[in-house]
């Protein structure tokens, strides 16, 4: 099979039957698309292409950057489409997580762009958030910037009505009863529902999101779902939640079971469709009745090693982490000492504590509390591996963008003997609210 470009290979991905013997699924055959399998390496691919290719010769004959809010698949893969028709591209982000991810975006070329911001993804509603600066500049005619813009562009999401939807109905003869898929910025499941509903309205659709507070490349948490522009709760039937560990475990699954070189957000979709239609498949029990699934893996493991060997260290056959947030119960948790924003200003007033800011670099040059020094969350957490950072008498105030990160840490200090550490309710955007001085990088408060 002879192709004239790299981009003429996105699509018509395969879709594999899953082996009852591994699913347990008796009543329910479950399907694979392997989105992995697309050439940039994701399901990214068809959307990038999508986005990219109307403006690509516009940006080579005006010297224009392609520039794109992404530090994941979709960056990647519009980098290489970017580098393949001579155009410069920048990734925008503050959500840099994967250390392999960058190395293979600047070994691409692309420029990469860290800015502060208050959630992990864009809300251009929140003239405060650097993002939504970022994003107004650019839409902006005569930018010099060529803006693909996938938490609003359409194309993100006719791009599976077009491609991934119809190819999954063209091989099953007709569409599954169940499809369940991961939202990211919700383009593939949204395209994809869309498609499958136009032949068979019934189908069901299982969205999945991040545990609260956690962590899955490519997958927005529940807080976070209900700020991308293409999220539309009305496609999907219902919303679960995947934790970190739970994609890992279906990870796990996939690739030694399974042959598929799947990374957590195929792992996530994976554990979280099969916990699903568990209880359909024993509601089928005796009926007579067989019915079709399908979920998409949505990239390799490859690109994810480090965040296994933070998370699930023994994987790799290195020794456990010791005083780890990820081994907290609710019992730790329902220990940690919480205070609102007057509670802290008055403690600050009183005892001096020493604030200790979680957020990245930018953020906190941004906006932060007076006197307050800056460590990066996952610094500390490699600070606190070793032991207490600060003394155990020392009184320590945590604070973080929503005061989610800070509860868990200051549980974990908790535990680990400290006295008196307190976590900032609420975080910087509950300070804020309440009207408390920040201390911006040019030394005036607010």
């Amino acid at each position: 099979m002879i192709y004239d470009s790299m981009t003429d290979v996105i699509g018509n991905t395969p879709l594999v039957r899953m082996n009852p013997s591994v699913t347990g699924l008796c009543n329910i055959d479950l399907y694979a698309k392997l989105e992995m399998l697309n050439p940039f390496g994701s399901v990214k691919d068809r959307a990038a292409w999508s986005m990219a290719q109307p403006g690509l010769d516009d940006a080579a004959a005006g010297d224009r950057t392609m520039i794109e809010l992404s530090s994941g698949n979709t960056a990647k893969a519009l980098a290489v489409i970017a580098g393949m028709h001579g155009v410069r591209f920048r990734s925008v982000t503050n959500r840099m997580k994967v250390p392999e991810i960058k190395d293979l975006l600047l070994l691409l070329g692309a420029d990469i762009e860290e800015l502060p911001g208050q959630a992990e993804c864009l809300d251009v509603t929140d003239t405060d958030d650097p993002l939504a600066r970022i994003h107004r500049a650019v839409s902006e005619p005569g930018s010099g910037y060529f803006h693909t813009d996938q938490y609003f562009n359409d194309r993100n999401v006719q791009s599976h009505m077009d491609g991934t939807g119809p190819e999954i109905v063209a091989d099953l003869g007709g569409a599954p009863d169940h499809f369940i898929a991961c939202v990211g910025t919700a383009g593939s499941s949204t395209g994809v529902a869309a498609a499958l509903r136009a032949v068979d309205s019934g189908v069901h659709v299982l969205g999945l999101v991040a545990a609260k507070s956690d962590f899955i490349p490519g997958i927005r948490n529940i807080d976070e779902v209900h700020e991308v522009g293409l999220f539309d709760p009305e496609t999907y039937d219902e919303i679960e939640a995947v934790s970190a560990d739970e994609a890992i475990d279906g990870m796990l699954d996939l690739v030694r079971r399974c042959g598929m070189l799947a990374g957590p957000t195929g792992g996530a979709a994976y554990f979280g469709a099969l916990r699903h239609l568990a209880k359909v498949d024993s509601q089928l029990e005796g009926s007579g009745r067989r019915e079709s699934a399908v979920f998409i893996v949505c990239d390799r493991v490859e690109s994810y090693m480090s965040y296994v060997r933070t998370r699930r260290p023994e994987l790799l056959k290195q020794p456990p982490r010791t005083h780890d947030v990820r081994n907290l119960d609710d019992q730790d948790l329902a220990a940690a000492d919480v205070v609102d924003a007057a509670e802290a200003r008055a403690w600050i007033g009183q005892e001096r504590p020493t604030v200790i800011d979680l957020r990245g670099g930018f953020a906190f040059a941004a906006a932060h509390i007076e006197g307050s020094i800056n460590i990066v969350d996952e610094v500390f957490a490699e600070l606190l591996h070793g032991g207490l950072p600060v003394g155990a008498d020392q009184p320590v105030l945590l604070v973080c963008p929503v005061g989610e990160r800070s509860l868990r840490y200051s549980a974990l200090m908790r535990r680990m003997g400290h006295r008196d550490v307190r976590s900032l309710s609420g975080g910087v955007i509950a300070w804020r609210d309440a009207g408390a001085p920040l201390v911006r990088g040019s030394g005036v408060g607010r």
